[in-house]
């Protein structure tokens, strides 16, 4: 038994990092658009609901650190240098990119449907703008029909910016990002970096069910799900027949649309949206 232990201490000593597994990627966080900001100073882009990956340059990772089983050829060709960007198929369908990037064997025809959209370039030292300039040069001599840029553009106010959300959300879009032109990529929440949306979102765990009743008798009524900071509450408005026939277990992760808090702290007008598969590690220091 010695002897086995040694020998596997030593593949696992030895073997690359790509097959242990690796520390999440230290990457820039949003934080909440606020009023009085010079909108002018800002490129604004559509919020993807996609699956947040990061290339290294020989690689695709989630933001928890998971390796991301991409075809060979969906790769090949891409730029050595480290990307951010959104694994992304369409406006609203997120399930069906998750399913695909979550799988262990890569599908090459569920691929074929995913696009990897670049919104930064981790690795260059100029502010966004600048990064934002090399990206679209790397990409469009790249040429690669699956690789593009985030589409990036000005606006001169806050009345147009708002007009802009209305658009996206109207077309199916979540919202919008806001990318400061001077701000450089540095890991954890950044002010040079804003979200905009007409709702808030967050993930709690679940650790309890609520029987249903009328209509949904011999189902589940609404989720007991928990906040990181131990706040209980029930989650009930947004599941399916389905969801309910077979709800998410306790100690799975959920993501949750509300707006704003009560008086109490308690998420108002809390509404499910989806089971997290992949909660993303605490944000760095």
């Amino acid at each position: 038994m010695r002897a086995f232990l040694v020998l596997l201490l030593s593949v696992l000593l030895v073997a690359p990092a790509e097959s242990r597994g690796a520390e999440p990627p230290q990457v820039m966080l949003a934080t909440q658009y606020r009023t009085g900001i010079e909108i002018a100073d800002y490129w604004v882009s559509e919020k993807l609901d996609g699956v947040r990956g990061r290339w290294d340059g020989r690689a695709l990772w989630t933001r928890s650190g998971a390796r991301i089983e991409a075809p060979a050829w969906f790769v090949d060709g891409w730029p050595p240098v480290p990307m951010d960007g959104e694994l992304w198929i369409g406006r609203g369908r997120f399930d069906e990119v998750s399913g695909i990037v979550r799988t262990l064997e890569a599908d090459a025809a569920a691929w074929r449907r995913v696009r990897f959209m670049v919104f930064d370039l981790p690795g260059h030292e100029g502010g966004f703008e600048a990064r934002l300039a090399h990206l679209r040069v790397l990409l469009a001599d790249a040429g690669i029909a699956w690789l593009q840029p985030v589409a990036q553009q000005r606006v001169a106010d806050a009345q147009m910016l708002q007009a802009r959300l209305r658009a996206v959300v109207a077309a199916g879009g979540e919202g919008l990002m806001l990318h400061h032109r001077d701000a450089r990529y540095r890991a954890g929440r950044s002010d040079g970096l804003l979200k905009l949306k007409p709702h808030e979102d967050a993930e709690a765990r679940v650790v309890g069910h609520v029987p249903g009743r009328g209509k949904y008798d011999g189902m589940v009524g609404a989720l007991i799900v928990e906040r990181p900071d131990g706040l209980r509450f029930r989650l009930g408005s947004g599941l399916d027949n389905a969801q309910r026939a077979s709800p998410p277990p306790p100690g799975s992760h959920v993501t949750y649309r509300y707006s704003g808090l009560t008086g109490n702290g308690v998420p108002r007008f809390a509404r499910f949206l989806r089971v997290r598969e992949d909660l993303p590690p605490p944000d760095p220091e």
